[in-house]
């Protein structure tokens, strides 16, 4: 009863804002507020999973990441209800500075009267963010009138294509220069902002999520797994039989292509895509990618809720954090530090000279990607991040057992007790590596191309998926190939949603971006990587001019990029 009569209790705005000025991690979901601080360490998806969400309305997040019965426990953290809609404050994980509730000003407040109206929702809804765009350079005499689009922001010039701008700028500058033109490009190409724009899509959003439940969307077709471990059984039992006649190097390449398709399976049980159980998911998910691969499935589940909670967003996005190989916006020019491996990441000398080049180095690295994914694996279950999951601490053990039996049969049985010699290890190893190559441009080919920008706490939650990420189109003969990656755009509106079910689920997502002006962005699968190249190619342009203009100034004697 004393529950319920707090779940009652209407907060105002301001009052939620002293809560979390506490420490107190508050989020909103369905118009209740929750206070997660009990659930932090036990959440099965990690800390930041929720940490990103404190202060904003979760309602969309909290219902497509969740089954049934554990949105119905979520009721035990209800502590009151916030007047809707609600109008998001931005994390403090994100930088969002917040005020304490002062005795006197506890007095005066009404919480049945919200202290904010429309006119100032906008005001309160980001305490450390500015969306405007400003002019980063107002001293510098351009000789451009300020432009202005249809939205009341002003649209800079491209820096990269003005060097006289450039070389007067300081670095930290001519970044901002480059992150306020993607913002503004967003800004221009995507639905307004305003909050009855946004919410608006999100209520069509929540309608779609309504139908996709009603019409079985969720259902999964287990007869698709069955016709899939036949693919995966021929293929292993090819590399078997190739291994078996002496064929070492062919045998390696059927040992790649069975990694590159028996992943998808994983990649679904991380999702609670197969069974929807979280303890058969997770043995499912560990057999196939710890196992049968050598990769831990919790990294991957670390990693992967954190994605597709803050897609692309340079200081949160794990999937991007790749400095100095790769940098896939101008937010990468500077040391960063990264919310999700507590490190930062440097700009340094070795930035400078590999950006630049990046175009040119994709694919190669991406032939050995997976290397260093054994290493982040290993690094994953060794950190207190592997132990710290509540409920399901039983999965470390787990883990590190299937991932000593892949090693011992991969690396002892087979490496190095059936091949013959140093020269036929080695060549084997990468053939069968670099055969995954594919799953890695898969993986990267959505998200890499698209905008890094961040449009603050406003912007909705599925526009900021299909802003931020792109599908691929290829006949659905070829799905196989794919396994359900050449969705990712439907799939990070609806996670949950089985990948064999995705290519009819495609449909509704056309409708939906039709009907709110969201742009779906579907290229063919060559085209697809000509946009990822392409983008590389323009990041490693912008670095290769502020190193150019760099050391112009340090030739001059002048007081430029530094």
């Amino acid at each position: 009863m004393a529950s319920t009569m707090a779940a009652k209790r209407l907060f105002s705005p301001r009052e939620i804002e002293g809560l979390i000025a506490e420490g107190q991690l508050i989020v909103i979901h369905e118009g209740f507020v929750l206070r997660l601080d009990g659930w932090l360490e036990k959440h099965p998806g990690g800390r930041l999973a929720i940490l990103h969400m404190v202060g904003r309305d979760a309602t969309d997040e909290i219902n497509v990441y969740h089954f049934q019965h554990t949105l119905r426990l979520m009721k035990a953290y209800r502590i009151g209800r916030v007047s809707m809609p609600w109008i998001n404050f931005e994390p403090p994980l994100r930088g969002g500075v917040y005020r304490k509730l002062g005795s006197d000003e506890a007095v005066k407040l009404d919480c049945h009267k919200p202290s904010w109206t429309p006119q100032n929702a906008q005001q309160r809804a980001t305490p450390a963010f500015n969306l405007n765009i400003e002019r980063p350079y107002d001293d510098v005499d351009t000789g451009d009138e300020e432009l202005v689009s249809a939205r009341g922001t002003w649209t800079p010039q491209p820096p990269s294509l003005r060097s006289d701008v450039s070389t007067t700028l300081s670095r930290a500058a001519y970044t901002a220069a480059l992150e306020q033109e993607e913002i503004a490009k967003d800004i221009r190409s995507n639905p307004s902002l305003d909050l009855e724009t946004q919410r608006a899509i999100t209520l069509e959003y929540q309608a779609l999520h309504e139908r996709v439940k009603n019409e079985g969307y969720y259902d999964c077709r287990y007869s698709e797994y069955g016709k899939e471990s036949i693919r995966y059984c021929l293929l292993f039992s090819t590399f078997i039989f190739f291994l078996t006649k002496g064929w070492y190097l062919t045998s390696a390449c059927f040992l790649g292509m069975f990694w590159q398709q028996i992943m998808f399976v994983a990649h679904d049980a991380g999702h609670r895509g197969i069974s929807g159980n979280f303890i058969a998911d997770t043995l499912i998910g560990a057999f196939v990618a710890d196992f049968c691969c050598g990769l831990s499935i919790g990294w991957w589940k670390s990693s992967h809720n954190v994605h597709h909670l803050i897609t692309n967003m340079p200081e949160h996005d794990p999937d991007l954090q790749n400095v100095p190989l790769f940098a896939n916006g101008p937010s990468y020019f500077r040391d960063m530090l990264s919310t999700f491996y507590n490190f930062t990441f440097p700009w340094d000398a070795a930035a400078d000279f590999l950006v630049p080049y990046q175009k040119y180095t994709y694919y190669p690295i991406m032939g050995v990607a997976r290397f260093n994914l054994y290493l982040l694996s290993w690094l994953h279950l060794m950190s207190p991040r592997a132990a710290n999951l509540g409920s399901a601490w039983w999965t470390r053990p787990v883990e590190i057992a299937m991932m000593a039996c892949y090693w011992y049969l991969f690396g002892w049985c087979l490496l190095w007790k059936t091949l013959p010699d140093w020269p036929t290890r080695v060549a084997f190893v990468l053939i069968s590596h670099i055969i995954t190559m594919l799953l890695h441009v898969q993986i990267t080919l959505s998200h890499w191309g698209m905008s890094t920008a961040d449009l603050g706490p406003t912007e909705s939650f599925p526009q900021r998926q299909l802003r931020t990420t792109m599908d691929v189109d290829c006949p659905q003969w070829l799905d196989f190939l794919h396994g359900g990656l050449q969705f990712q755009a439907v799939h990070h509106l609806f996670p949950r949603v089985p990948r064999h079910n995705l290519r009819r689920l495609q449909v509704l997502i056309r409708e939906f971006c039709h009907k709110t002006g969201i742009e779906y962005k579907c290229y063919a699968f060559v085209e697809g990587n000509k946009v990822v190249v392409g983008r590389l190619a323009e990041v490693g342009k912008m670095v290769d001019i502020l190193v150019q203009c760099q050391q112009h100034m340090a030739t001059t004697g002048d007081s430029g990029l530094h």
